[in-house]
């Protein structure tokens, strides 16, 4: 009989104390302040909303930016910070506003602070990192995207204002966006009232990223890491200023309106600015057109699986609005099922008929090619999903429109300084393991980069952060830490 005694662990427990010197669990604002010194937000903000008294305007932005890179969009959060002083040191902050000045303060100036917004963004997106500009990621045919979309936030149980019924059944908001590039890079994030179709006064908020975007990839490969991508020489725009533009939107944007409001901003702008919109069938007789396909002996069918098959074209067309006419042309997509998914055939065939609206040239782009740029487009839920979720953006925290507004402009920057963050860093060899990716989630920015515990040390007149001896994230938070440093 064999006998295996029986060891006894034996673990004492820890003794607790308060240290005597100043720890942060969130480093990672540092960068974030950097950022904010090179855009000289100060001189954005103060000589236009000066104070005679009391806590600069700067601060008070710098303040909520810095509480919506970590995740927290509720006024209330900010009190956590106001005995922190690396929280203040880091972001550059004269002092660290209270909640209700900081509520105050944002909503006293919510709708003059509009623009403002939008102006530390381009600074934020305009920017030179080590001699290079903003990767925003090209196709590979070589056309940057602009995808434009609504997605619905959930505030359902409130009275804040404008909160009605969306199109996901929720009471709540309904704010459209505007991504720029592979990469997810925000340029608007506009508020609207639940209610509102996603077409409705799109032309205005089109006449700002519009510009923006063209502006960002204004010289070949500027903005885009210096690599359009296969295609690109064929694809830059005719008048060789920057690299073409393809805006891509859902059914919901199916408007003529809208895309010759496209056309015409294409041509203010000196630039290729194409398209791909889904297109709303409405009242077209599907069963009509079916049935002319069916009959026409040149229509070219693909079986995908027994009891399904389709056929693709396209057609030249004219949008027109008002005095404007555009030529574009229609890919067309029809489903036959005559087989149903159980594999049971059915008595009647059922046809499913999809369209997409495009200026893409007929000679470079196949229909093929158009739906798949077209499901491409798709990419931009993932980007909904990260403010929705890693940036906790969905219930706002203000019960007034124009506030919420200003929280959803300043977290289309906060997203920004995170995406940046997170490129030059989290893709280097000697970053945090992870496996390989595009691009890194705002969720792992934050738990990588942002969430990192320090020592702030006062020496020799210097502030030194100090990061723990087994900080695997050391090497790449110190590079980027000085190609701040250089424009």
């Amino acid at each position: 009989m064999s006998f295996t005694p029986q060891v006894k662990a034996h673990m004492s427990d820890f003794i607790l104390k308060q240290l005597p010197y100043d720890l942060s669990n969130q480093a990672g604002l540092a960068l974030v302040g950097k950022y904010l010194k090179r855009i000289n937000i100060n001189s954005l903000v103060d000589p236009a909303f000066s104070v005679r008294s009391g806590i600069a305007n700067s601060d008070i932005l710098k303040s909520y930016l810095g509480l919506l890179c970590l995740g927290k969009n509720d006024f209330d959060a900010i009190e956590g910070q106001r005995k922190d002083a690396f929280f203040a040191r880091a972001l550059g902050l004269r002092a660290v506003p209270s909640s209700p000045t900081l509520r105050q303060r944002m909503d006293t100036h919510a709708v003059s602070w509009f623009d403002l917004a939008d102006r530390i963004n381009a600074a934020v997106l305009g920017l030179k990192i080590g001699g290079k500009h903003v990767d925003f990621g090209v196709l590979p045919c070589g056309y940057v995207p602009l995808d434009v979309d609504t997605f619905a936030m959930d505030n359902s149980g409130t009275a804040k204002e404008h909160v009605g019924r969306t199109y996901a059944g929720v009471d709540g908001y309904c704010p459209w966006v505007a991504y720029l590039g592979t990469q997810g890079f925000c340029l608007e994030l506009a508020l609207r009232p639940g209610t509102q179709h996603s077409a409705s006064e799109t032309e205005y908020n089109i006449e700002r990223v519009l510009p923006l975007a063209a502006r960002l990839t204004q010289s070949a490969g500027a903005g885009a890491g210096g690599s359009l991508g296969t295609g690109a020489a064929a694809a830059t725009g005719a008048s060789g200023q920057g690299t073409p533009l393809l805006f891509r939107a859902d059914s919901g944007f199916d408007s003529a309106k809208l895309m010759c409001a496209i056309g015409q901003q294409a041509k203010a702008l000196g630039r290729e600015v194409a398209f791909i919109i889904k297109w709303n069938p409405r009242t077209t007789p599907v069963e009509t057109v079916a049935k002319a396909k069916v009959a026409d002996a040149n229509t070219v069918w693909v079986t995908l699986r027994e009891g399904k098959r389709q056929c693709l074209w396209a057609d030249g067309i004219e949008l027109k609005h008002g005095h404007e006419v555009l030529a574009a042309r229609r890919v067309y997509r029809l489903t036959e099922r005559t087989v149903d998914k159980r594999g049971q055939q059915m008595l009647l065939p059922e046809y499913v008929l999809e369209g997409w609206s495009t200026t893409l040239a007929q000679a470079s782009f196949t229909p093929e090619q158009v739906i798949a740029l077209y499901a491409d487009h798709g990419t931009h839920e993932q980007f909904h999903s990260e403010f929705k979720t890693d940036m906790d953006l969905v219930r706002l925290p203000s019960g007034k429109f124009d506030t919420n507004y200003l929280v959803c402009a300043l977290a289309a920057v906060a997203m920004n300084l995170l995406r940046l963050v997170g490129q030059h860093t989290l893709h280097e060899p000697d970053a945090p393991v992870r496996h390989t990716a595009q691009r890194r989630r705002i969720r792992t920015v934050m738990q990588e980069l942002m969430f990192k515990a320090a020592r702030l040390i006062s020496h020799a007149r210097q502030w030194v952060l100090g990061l723990g001896a087994n900080d695997t994230a050391f090497g790449v938070f110190e590079r980027h830490w000085h190609q701040l440093d250089t424009a």
